[in-house]
């Protein structure tokens, strides 16, 4: 399967990977400017990166990017000083690369944030329009087909009386961020009393969905919702920002104890364990190395 093959599978199946794009390589470096790899959420690397210690690096700060969700510059060069930061690049000197630097754009793709709208109204069908220019990845679905999941970042119900209760009580059970209901208030309420959820999780329906701003058509009550999905997300994201399921935590960082080069601690790295201590490395040569004498680098950190 190609790079390109492999991103767009990834896409289908909304995992965020990182897409890796070598922009200058000099010699005698083994990678060329154009050629392209992938870093997965797990750390596996799709594609050429110009050898397993370079690859090393990419892994490290892919991973980060996929973190932070700002693309980095990433220049990685012959030597064994630290490197240097600047805003939106970072120098890595890599003490096992056999010469020529290389400069690789890693841009991190993020899933868009998920949305269920439910129902077949007019409202429905301006929730999806508008909700997917702003972002959203938005599916419409009937009351009877209604499947919200834990990762959705909102569940609007504007079906009109078919299959609400179990859209409502479902988005919320699983802790959707928001949940609304299109509805009167007097209907509202009633649907509201009939869930069979604890009286917290009843108080988080947003009912009727969306800011007061006078609505009257379609398409602004779609505005008033989408306001009321938007603020709510920033707010949540000022207060603490969130650990998204589509942004993985950063990885544990770990240094080879060989080469003194800082690396990602996940298990697509090269890594030993002796002793129930397990050592991380940026390449299998470092690896070989030290399982020929562990009590060598013993005192490395």
């Amino acid at each position: 399967m190609t790079v390109t093959e492999r991103a767009a599978e990834l896409v289908r199946r909304r995992e965020p990977f990182v897409h890796a794009t070598f922009v200058r390589a000099q010699r005698p470096a083994s990678a060329h400017a154009g050629d392209t790899a992938l870093v997965r959420a797990d750390g596996v690397v799709d594609g050429f990166v110009g050898g397993s210690c370079a690859e090393s690096s990419v892994r490290e700060y892919g991973l980060m990017t996929l973190t932070t969700g700002e693309p980095l510059l990433l220049r990685i060069v012959p030597g064994g000083a630290s490197g240097t930061d600047e805003e939106g690049a970072v120098t890595v000197a890599n003490p096992c690369l056999s010469g020529g630097s290389v400069e690789i754009f890693l841009e991190p793709r993020v899933p868009a944030p998920h949305a269920l709208v439910v129902g077949d109204s007019p409202v429905a069908e301006a929730l999806v329009a508008l909700g997917r220019l702003l972002g959203f990845a938005v599916d419409l679905v009937s009351g009877e087909d209604a499947a919200p999941a834990a990762g959705d970042a909102a569940v609007v119900v504007a079906s009109h009386g078919r299959g609400e209760e179990p859209a409502l009580g479902a988005a919320l059970r699983l802790g959707v961020p928001y949940v609304g209901l299109i509805a009167s208030r007097i209907r509202g309420a009633a649907v509201l009393a009939s869930l069979d959820v604890p009286d917290e999780q009843r108080s988080r329906v947003r009912s009727p969905a969306g800011l007061d701003i006078g609505a009257r058509t379609a398409a602004e009550i779609a505005l008033s919702v989408w306001t009321q999905v938007v603020a709510e997300r920033r707010a949540a994201e000022r207060a603490a920002p969130p650990a998204s399921p589509a942004s993985p935590a950063a990885p544990a960082r770990a240094v080879d104890p060989v080469c003194g080069m800082t690396v990602a601690a996940v298990d697509a790295t090269p890594h030993a364990t002796v002793d129930g201590a397990t050592t991380w490395f940026c390449c299998d040569g470092c690896r070989t190395s030290y399982l020929a004498d562990p009590a060598r680098y013993a005192a490395a950190p």
